[in-house]
């Protein structure tokens, strides 16, 4: 999952996961920010970045049919760019070696709402969702655009899943 500030993505996540019966991996980088008392270093993104890398390879591990992550490396790559204009050499190879199957990208059709942890509104978000969008097709990784508010949100990620053939229609 990713996408601009304010999009959505962790309600999605958590919809997706209880509708699929599986666990995701909850956005780790706004607990970490929220917790440290200060504002953030490239130290602490390269934190961020090591555990959502060890986040998504534990979960991997445990043999579910469909991973959901509420944010990963591609965003975190955009973090270090925009703040820091460089990136640890490790994330490009880390982000490559990934056969990630469709990454669903919330579209900011959402009203950004600002709160303690968030940077980017207006025409900001709107640049770093584009910024998502051209660095998940440099990487050849494909995507699907979610939009519309509330349950059409959620049932158009499901259509795209199931578009993919990632998941099979479920009978309801």
């Amino acid at each position: 999952m990713t996408g601009a500030e304010s999009t959505g993505k962790s309600a999605l996540c958590k919809w997706l996961s209880h509708h699929y019966n599986i666990p995701f991996i909850p956005e780790f980088a706004r607990e970490y920010i929220e917790n440290i008392g200060r504002h953030y270093s490239y130290t602490d993104v390269e934190t961020i970045a090591r555990i959502q890398v060890q986040q998504f390879n534990a979960l991997k591990n445990q043999g579910h049919f469909l991973l959901i992550a509420d944010t990963w490396l591609i965003i975190t790559k955009i973090w270090f760019e925009e703040v820091f204009k460089q990136s640890p050499d490790w994330i490009d190879p880390e982000i490559q070696k990934e056969e990630i199957s469709l990454f669903l990208i919330c579209e900011t059709d959402l009203p950004w709402i600002p709160d303690k942890v968030r940077e980017n509104g207006g025409e900001r978000r709107n640049y770093l969702q584009s910024r998502y969008i051209d660095t998940i097709e440099h990487y050849g990784f494909q995507y699907e655009i979610v939009r519309g508010k509330n349950n059409i949100r959620y049932w158009n990620a499901v259509r795209h899943l199931e578009q993919h053939g990632i998941v099979k229609p479920k009978c309801v």
